[in-house]
């Protein structure tokens, strides 16, 4: 796969830092006297892309700060009881959502490595009155739960944001229980542009330019151990650029061991309900 270096920190800072601005654009909104309003209004990303019974049951922040390409818990066909996380949370929208489809049995992550977002989606949780959701600081390329914890993993919009999307693909596989599955909205390139034609459409922070081919996203998947992959394109951001579903499923007997992530630590160590338990360094 053809991508920018794991080690790019000029790259990965510049996305924290608009996902930082997003959050405090946000926050701040709230505090106003007309609320929040949406940090960007496209067709192509953000809330629109959810439908109105579910953004009206959520808390106006979390559904302002909305920046993905689709609305994965839409199509990841959540069951009672499951565990499920949100690679890129964000403000939780997915979270949120993603909670009450498990129900009180089950649970919902969020993983996002910005700070300003986990402390308005630990808001919007409380807000909304989620006791079954846990947000988690960290990178999408080193996920901070042990392997095979996990039924479902979804993302919107923020797997190709990651400068090594081979890290993302093995950590993604790693704590999916055995036939667990994946169900993720990302921007996907038509196989016939370049790199450089995919920067022309649009910026790495705007979900453009990192994103892979169609055929770099199967071959990605695949080498992880995925089995099952299908990539449905669902609407046009830019030219040959496309909003896509994609669905994985981690096999039932995988001899396939992946050790990129800290394995060891438990699920409720990280954040919980308060931002003071929010860290996951020690």
């Amino acid at each position: 796969m053809s991508e920018h270096s794991l080690d790019d920190p000029d790259l990965r800072e510049t996305v924290r830092r608009r996902y930082a601005a997003a959050a405090v654009k946000v926050i701040e909104g709230g505090r106003a006297c007309c609320g929040p309003q949406a940090v960007e209004v496209d067709e192509n990303f953000g809330s629109t892309l959810y439908a109105s019974d579910e953004r009206d049951e959520l808390p106006a922040e979390a559904v302002a700060a909305s920046l993905g390409c689709g609305n994965p818990t839409a199509v990841a066909e959540l069951r009672e009881g499951e565990r499920v996380l949100d690679l890129g949370s964000g403000g939780g929208i997915d979270v949120l959502l993603s909670a009450r489809r498990v129900g009180p049995t089950g649970k919902a992550y969020g993983l996002d490595m910005t700070e300003e977002m986990l402390a308005l989606s630990l808001a919007n949780a409380a807000k909304a009155g989620a006791t079954n959701v846990e947000f988690l600081k960290g990178a999408i390329e080193s996920v901070p739960l042990p392997a095979n914890t996990i039924d479902v993993v979804i993302s919107n919009c923020v797997i190709n944001l990651s400068t090594d999307k081979s890290a993302v693909f093995a950590e993604t596989f790693r704590v999916l229980r055995p036939g667990g599955r994946i169900g993720v909205s990302d921007v996907v390139a038509d196989d016939s542009l370049t790199t450089p034609q995919r920067a022309e459409r649009g910026s790495y922070v705007g979900c453009i330019a990192g994103a892979l081919s169609f055929a770099e996203y199967q071959q990605g998947l695949r080498a992880a151990g995925f089995t099952d992959i299908e990539i449905t394109p669902t609407h046009q951001v830019a030219d040959g650029m496309h909003s896509a579903i994609v669905r994985a499923v981690k096999p039932m007997s995988s001899e396939r061991v992946v050790s990129i992530g800290p394995a060891s630590v438990e699920p409720g160590t990280c954040c919980g309900g308060t931002a003071s338990g929010c860290g996951c360094s020690d």
